[in-house]
């Protein structure tokens, strides 16, 4: 299974993967049956989660039910506990969304559709199709944004950086997360390497440009957002 999981991550084109994970993931979960954990976002138990990543497989990580992660469901709870995201309806843009959480926040959006806007390059679960470098959308246009382990794929991730502070209102509020090397004081990048054997064994995944480290919220500050972090390698910004 952990082989086979691999292989796939490594292999298989992402959009692909998005659509069919959605129901062949949940027939593997059911080998998983028992209730030794909870998902906090969708609330399924099962004995485990199962094993995910891409060079090292990380065990008790996806849920079989929703797809989600551990940064997923890290997420999930501060949005539970420490904002008005799930109460109230503020205009949402949700950078590459996550089956986890566009799920729930679709629900929770049902009665104003028109707030909840989801955009990707090319995943096929989005509204909106636009490279986040070049955001087709007029200033000031949200109060919230979500983006989760995205610039780290980007070319020029201050350029994205700036494109998301220049679209978040005034006032306004995000989650940006990205996989963080805390033991490195410098961001690691290399735009000359484009093997994707070479970019796995340097930047841990076939498709990142970089790896982030402690410094990463300095790019966040240069863009204009002010940064206070929680666990799991998320970072709140507010403009």
């Amino acid at each position: 299974m952990k082989r086979l999981i691999r292989w796939l991550l490594n292999h298989v084109p992402r959009p692909l993967l998005q659509r069919v994970a959605g129901w062949t993931v949940p027939v593997v979960g059911l080998f998983y049956w028992g209730s030794g954990v909870e998902c906090p976002i969708c609330g399924c138990r099962r004995r485990k989660f199962l094993p995910y990543g891409y060079v090292d497989l990380r065990p008790n990580a996806l849920c079989p039910n929703c797809l989600s992660l551990e940064r997923h469901r890290t997420l999930w709870l501060h949005l539970t506990h420490n904002t008005d995201l799930l109460t109230a309806h503020p205009h949402l843009l949700h950078i590459a969304p996550e089956v986890s959480l566009r799920r729930p926040l679709r629900k929770h959006y049902k009665a104003h559709p028109d707030r909840y806007v989801t955009a990707d390059l090319e995943s096929p679960l989005a509204d909106l199709h636009f490279d986040v470098q070049q955001i087709p959308l007029s200033d000031a246009s949200f109060d919230v944004i979500i983006c989760n382990h995205l610039l780290e794929h980007v070319a020029d991730d201050r350029q994205a950086l700036r494109e998301l502070y220049r679209v978040l209102r005034p006032g306004g509020w995000g989650v940006i997360s990205v996989p963080l090397d805390t033991t490195r004081d410098v961001t690691y990048e290399d735009d000359t390497i484009t093997d994707p054997v070479e970019r796995t064994r340097l930047f841990g995944q076939y498709d990142h440009r970089r790896v982030c480290g402690r410094d990463y919220i300095d790019r966040l500050r240069a863009a204009g957002f002010t940064v206070t972090t929680i666990p799991n390698d998320l970072w709140i910004v507010k403009k």
